[in-house]
């Protein structure tokens, strides 16, 4: 069974969820990829985050086919590219991802990373949008917490959804600040690329001694330490269905105290303000 988290607005989505980054760049895969998606909803893995910018649109396509014929039980979630967060730009973007998602409405929109245009503007555009029904709810991604204060200050800056980070245990600086900021305001953060970059983080010896002893692998107890405080969405991609079970089996796994201590110890939570990371 997916734990779940629940959006400011009261609504229920699964904690553990489905990133597409790198889907839709090869037709080759394109049937693996769709397999995939579909075995990760098969398995409570409903949350599917995707973007505009993925595979230039192709990751959202992948993202249609698997949802056809399914939609009603799967949470999406897109983003918009800042150059297209205009006034008329959003509308036009939402517009796109709505075709290629096979879709009549997204549940939650993401500005993917802060922009050029005026934030005020994307908001008003967000909010135009969930007036016409086109998306649920919307967000951000990439805010640091001055950025997120920024936003708080805008008239219908209350009603963000999430800030979607970069977080994993060699990532920890949103721990210092920008989390406890969105604790507080109870607004869930979402968890991008849980498992690091390159496979570095697999070879970390404290995950390897913790997985060990729950007898699991190093990549579910990292998407188990994304999970562990109740309130984070955590979004790792997998491109097989065999990724995809592994995934969703770690949602089960319950970290002790001594796990998490031993987690610390090579990956230690930070002591100051850190440069949010980003990918």
């Amino acid at each position: 069974m997916i734990p779940t988290v629940r959006l400011p607005d009261g609504t229920a989505v699964p904690a553990l969820g489905q990133g597409t980054w790198h889907m839709g760049e090869s037709r080759a895969q394109a049937a693996a990829e769709v397999a995939a998606l579909q075995a990760g909803i098969a398995h409570g893995l409903s949350l599917i985050d995707t973007a505009e910018m993925y595979g230039d649109g192709g990751a959202e396509r992948i993202v249609g086919q698997a949802i056809a014929g399914v939609r009603d039980s799967v949470f999406l979630v897109s983003k918009v590219l800042p150059h297209n967060a205009s006034a008329s730009g959003v509308a036009k973007a939402c517009a796109g991802s709505l075709r290629r998602l096979g879709t009549d409405r997204i549940d939650l929109y993401l500005l993917h990373w802060p922009g050029g245009h005026p934030l005020e503007e994307t908001v008003a555009a967000f909010e135009r949008l969930r007036e016409a029904g086109k998306v649920l709810r919307w967000g951000v991604s990439n805010f640091d917490t001055d950025d997120m204060e920024t936003l708080a200050a805008l008239p219908a800056g209350a009603d963000c959804a999430t800030d979607q980070v970069l977080y994993y245990p060699d990532q920890r600086g949103i721990e210092f600040d920008l989390l406890p900021w969105c604790r507080a305001r109870r607004m869930p953060v979402m968890a991008y690329s849980p498992l690091g970059q390159a496979g570095r983080l697999l070879r970390s010896p404290a995950l390897a001694a913790v997985a060990q002893r729950h007898g699991v692998t190093p990549a579910q107890i990292a998407i188990a330490w994304s999970l562990r405080d109740g309130n984070t969405i955590s979004i790792p991609k997998a491109a097989t269905a065999a990724h995809v079970q592994q995934n969703a089996a770690a949602a089960a796994i319950a970290l002790t105290p001594a796990d998490l201590a031993e987690i610390d110890a090579v990956h230690p939570p930070p002591r100051r303000k850190q440069p949010l990371g980003m990918l």
